[in-house]
């Protein structure tokens, strides 16, 4: 199988091309390379990426159409899609709403047109949000539950990819299968998240930022955790019956609420060192608690995340630490 992956160079895309080639698929990966954060960070996992004979990468917006169909015509033999590339962040959606419309939205059906044009797509599997839940405040957020209240742009956008892409598998029939990933955290990890910003804080000496005084809750799901999901429900794409559309949704978390302020006390405890804490109010489109209802993905693929945080903080520490020479 050849899998075509957006967003190659980023957290999820990274780990996911790593898994994929690991098993002898053969891997195109896509990504623009924007300076969103540390660009070294991205080239860094790419250079792990090219040490595979599988694996090839087009340094290419999934918004620019010219260039996603030359990347068509150039790979004829890919049959699977995986668009994890997005302009991630609630908080920056705040301050750059057009690069979220740019990448979530229009590079979203960039991506479904390619499928929908090779004429032998067998699965078109892409990531939304946890973030999609909004102003929901019936727990664990199930993905029955209406979802008609984003309370950030960011949250919008993903939500318009999930509409696009049942409209494109009622009317073309592709496979496809949209995943919300619940806080994801581990190696390789993005430096604008939170486990990223605490553990380089504290390291410094420098304060760390804990909104809503510390009172919140957050599904943090480790990557090894994430990529076995992405990879199951890409193996087991929804079957056309002819009726309903070949389209399911998952949600993809731990399964487990944790508190926040038990999250850092493993990250103080991995450093061995402890935070200086600055506590602030409710961040504008941020939400207090989020938890998953993962029986629909566990049902249909068997997913069962396996890292508890009291494993996955101190893996990410040892990572962190030896990036940085710390």
């Amino acid at each position: 199988m050849t899998v075509l992956v957006t967003g190659a160079a980023g957290f999820i895309g990274y780990h996911t091309c790593q898994r994929l080639l690991a098993r002898g698929e053969k891997v195109v990966g896509v990504d623009c390379l924007n300076a969103y954060y540390d660009v070294a960070l991205k080239e860094l996992r790419l250079s792990h990426l090219a040490k595979h004979a599988g694996f090839s990468f087009v340094k290419a917006d999934i918004a620019d159409r010219e260039a996603m169909a030359e990347v068509a015509r150039a790979n004829p033999d890919v049959t699977a899609y995986v668009n994890l590339a997005a302009q991630a962040g609630v908080r920056h959606s705040l301050s750059a709403p057009h690069d979220y419309t740019h990448s979530n939205v229009e590079g979203h059906l960039v991506m479904l047109e390619l499928a929908r044009n090779s004429g032998k797509c067998r699965h078109f599997v892409y990531a939304s949000s946890s973030s999609v839940y909004g102003a929901n405040t019936k727990l664990p957020f199930s993905v029955d539950d209406r979802v008609d209240t984003p309370i950030s742009l960011y949250a919008a956008t993903k939500r318009a990819g999930e509409l696009i892409s049942h409209s494109y598998s009622h009317l073309f029939r592709i496979p496809t299968t949209g995943l919300r990933f619940f806080t994801v955290y581990g190696p390789w990890g993005r430096p604008d998240m939170a486990a990223y910003l605490f553990a380089k804080a504290i390291i410094a000496g420098e304060p760390i930022k804990v909104f809503n005084n510390g009172d919140m809750r957050r599904d943090f799901t480790f990557i090894d955790d994430i990529v076995s999901g992405v990879v199951g429900v890409l193996d087991n794409p929804p079957v056309d019956e002819g009726a309903a559309p070949p389209y399911h949704l998952y949600n993809i978390g731990n399964n487990k609420s944790e508190q926040l302020m038990d999250f850092i006390s493993l990250i103080e405890t991995s450093l061995g060192k402890k935070a200086i804490y600055q506590f602030e109010p409710m961040q504008a489109g941020d939400v207090k608690e989020t938890a998953a209802d993962i029986s629909a993905i566990q049902r249909d693929v068997g997913f069962a995340p396996t890292t508890p945080i009291s494993v996955g903080v101190p893996a990410f520490i040892a990572w962190f630490k030896q990036y940085h020479g710390v």
